[in-house]
């Protein structure tokens, strides 16, 4: 009776995943098919999964209308550079709250949580100013230190945790050994970080990557929009939208994340596994 409840609940558990991967997918088979159908297909009242006659006119259309290829580089930068600064500077700031607990810094944790749920809008008229003071609007390296401090918190609170993985039995014994600080924070406990680092700078890159909202605020001339910018262009005044190019358009923003996944991956996951051996 109990391998009948066990495998039931297995399998109960392999719908669930299954169905929940399926919900995820939707959308971007979608799109993927929606980029490849001519202008006759979109407009079928019988729509198909497949396209009958697939075609490459829409990414066509899609580079002609817009500076895809310009929009793309600004938020390649935009986002390497948020996601490199982020993690620089929350790495030793969660490694002192990791280690120096106290009430400071469980203040300070507690506020990283709930500055995570300020609506945006009541964010950027203060960010507005401030940059408009220091003479970065409409500059990428504005929106680089506004994706900075927005993606810092999150960042903070998930290499905290990371850092409170690490036995300090490590670094006691690294230090009984003849180890001063600065070697065993760079020789111990910084190879048992990279997963976690690595996974930090991937959120930040991401979140930067396909951010709308401040890149719209901040960013007018059309030489130094991001790419989720651009793709409102495809959006006419009335709310129509030019389907065709803007699903070919939105399918290639989609790549560099998933070929960055797919690359780092298995890095992170053989990260984690060194670490607990090394543990």
């Amino acid at each position: 009776m109990s391998m009948r409840t066990g495998r039931a609940a297995r399998a109960g558990q392999y719908a669930a995943l299954l169905g929940y991967l399926v919900f995820l997918a939707f959308p971007f088979l979608w799109l993927i098919s929606t980029a490849f159908k001519p202008a006759r297909e979109l407009g079928s009242l019988h729509p198909t999964w497949i396209p009958e006659n697939p075609t490459l006119d829409n990414f066509r259309t899609a580079f002609d209308e817009q500076p895809l290829l310009q929009a793309a580089a600004n938020s390649f930068i935009a986002a390497l550079c948020a996601a490199f600064i982020a993690v620089l500077v929350a790495t030793p700031m969660a490694y002192v709250m990791a280690r120096r607990r106290s009430r400071l810094s469980t203040v300070a944790t507690g506020w990283v949580v709930i500055s995570q749920a300020f609506p945006l809008v009541l964010l950027i008229i203060p960010l507005f100013l401030i940059l408009k003071n220091l003479h970065l609007i409409n500059t990428l390296w504005g929106l680089i230190m506004v994706y900075v401090v927005w993606a810092l918190p999150f960042a903070l609170w998930m290499l905290v945790g990371y850092v409170r993985a690490v036995p300090a039995e490590l670094e006691e014994a690294a230090s009984v050994d003849g180890a001063g600080r600065l070697r065993t924070l760079v020789s111990v406990t910084a190879p048992l970080l990279a997963p976690g680092i690595v996974a930090t700078a991937l959120f930040a890159f991401i979140t930067a990557w396909n951010e709308l909202f401040f890149a719209l605020v901040l960013l007018k001339t059309p030489e130094k929009q991001t790419l989720p910018v651009v793709l409102t262009h495809f959006i006419g005044a009335e709310g129509a939208a030019d389907l065709g190019p803007l699903a070919a358009a939105a399918f290639l923003a989609t790549l560099p994340s998933l070929v960055i996944f797919a690359i780092i991956q298995r890095r992170i996951t053989g990260g984690m596994l060194a670490g607990a051996v090394k543990s």
